[in-house]
């Protein structure tokens, strides 16, 4: 057993303040992935936790890779038949979560779900390397297996197949659009006094609140 009581870290690193925030919560975002994208300390700024709820009520956390936002949203790529597909055709709300501890900030994202089109989805998963693509036709993800070798000869057997001409994208993977209607940002402060601002999203307006630490 080992006593974590003392592991504290002391948050002085930046401020956030209403003053200085943007008015739409898409523009914070930009300015905080940009600098968490540009910073030494931050390995993979685009890694973002998503939160889903399974059919049994216990909400299910795992980190993907985050390829677009827009104005509309965060879009990620996944299989729909996997355990977090399976999830958001239960329940379409989720949670996305970054957190740079090396600049002291996380965002939490509360957002709808909905499959972006299809035509999208073929032109991300072209622009893949052709391995990645593979890797997604091979893969029944989240289901069981047998052993690591029944991917292997699996993928040798669509390596073969494909050699000489394109993967088909698989009807089951492909993208999802995270429409946001709160978004909270958390710049970490001395003293545990960390700053809070809030967007909730009321009639097409954004609402700004700042939240007690």
């Amino acid at each position: 057993m080992e006593n974590l009581h003392d592991k504290r870290k002391v948050y002085e690193k930046s401020q956030l303040i209403e003053s200085e925030i943007k008015q739409n919560p898409i523009e914070q975002f930009r300015d905080w992935f940009m600098a968490a994208n540009e910073s030494p300390s931050v390995s993979e700024a685009n890694a973002m936790a998503v939160s889903t709820v399974e059919e049994d009520g216990c909400p299910r956390t795992r980190m993907v890779l985050l390829k677009e936002y827009t104005y509309e949203g965060f879009i990620f790529y996944t299989n729909y038949n996997s355990r977090k597909g399976k999830a958001i055709e239960h329940n379409h709300k989720a949670c996305l979560s970054f957190f740079w501890p090396g600049l002291e900030r996380q965002i939490i994202i509360k957002a709808d779900l909905e499959k972006i089109a299809e035509n999208l989805s073929d032109g991300y998963f072209h622009s893949r390397p052709k391995g990645s693509q593979l890797g997604a036709a091979v893969s029944p993800q989240s289901q069981k297996i047998p052993n690591r070798e029944f991917l292997e000869e699996k993928l040798k057997e669509l390596e073969k197949e494909y050699q000489n001409s394109e993967v088909p994208r698989p009807v089951s993977w492909g993208g999802y659009i995270a429409k946001p209607y709160e978004i909270e940002f958390w710049q970490g402060r001395p003293n545990r006094l960390h700053d809070r601002i809030i967007y909730q999203l009321e009639d097409l307006d954004w609402k700004i609140s700042r939240l007690a630490p």
